[in-house]
């Protein structure tokens, strides 16, 4: 099922702008788009990655542009 950035937030106890931030970063891509321009996301793989990236932040104190670089060598 995929979600809107509003209802995914909710599904996955995130605030919208973190995910809204992810995505301009290009660290959290859409699944699709409505015909209306909305991004829309698969629930659990949206999950995984918000979740590794946290752990990245967290525990390894990796940066924005750290993060984007482990993401492009992996």
């Amino acid at each position: 099922m995929l979600l809107k950035i509003g209802e995914l937030a909710i599904e996955i106890n995130r605030l919208p702008s973190a995910i809204h931030f992810y995505t301009q970063e290009g660290l959290l891509k859409p699944d699709s788009f409505t015909r209306g321009g909305y991004r829309l996301y698969e629930k659990s793989k949206a999950l995984k990655r918000i979740k590794e990236i946290e752990r990245l932040q967290t525990n390894k104190r990796f940066t924005i542009s750290e993060i984007k670089s482990y993401f492009k060598n992996k």
